[in-house]
């Protein structure tokens, strides 16, 4: 009986662990952006999961002090043309497929433009490697975003 009650208890911990694993691989969270030109942070961005595909949402912006701390996306076009970068989605539609989450957008306020996109998990949920293409994935441009939650 005390070896059941062990077993159970163990069985229990193991069961309230699993939610936390899968946490630890999931792309959701708040993410600093480093300028892969530069090195710089670039922008915080908050992912968050609906239904199965992510989004993610500039929360705020690291810029230099004499320039627009609150910029408008004024080469977006659609509905984003003008609108402020700081709350903008611009990652969108991206799904898990193995170790990876595909077939999303993601757009650059910098330049207005959308690109196909794929992210992935790295260095024990530390940084996230973002690739925005347009095509094929060898053909475009990647970033190691930091994890800040």
């Amino acid at each position: 009986m005390k070896k059941l009650a062990t077993l159970s208890a163990l069985l229990a911990a193991i069961i309230s662990l699993a939610p936390l694993a899968h946490a630890q691989d999931s792309a959701t969270g708040l993410w600093k952006s480093i300028d892969d030109k530069t090195g710089k942070p670039k922008s915080l961005i908050r992912i968050t999961e609906t239904g199965g595909e992510l989004q993610g949402k500039i929360e705020k912006l690291f810029r230099d002090p004499d320039t627009d701390q609150n910029p408008k996306c004024d080469k977006c076009e659609g509905a984003n043309k003008a609108q402020p970068i700081i709350g903008m989605t611009i990652l969108f539609g991206l799904k898990k497929e193995g170790e990876e989450y595909t077939g999303g957008k993601i757009i650059d306020p910098e330049n207005g433009k959308t690109y196909s996109s794929k992210l992935s998990v790295v260095e024990n949920n530390k940084k996230l490697n973002v690739r925005g293409y347009i095509g094929v994935p060898f053909m475009g441009r990647s970033q190691t975003w930091v994890r800040e939650q």
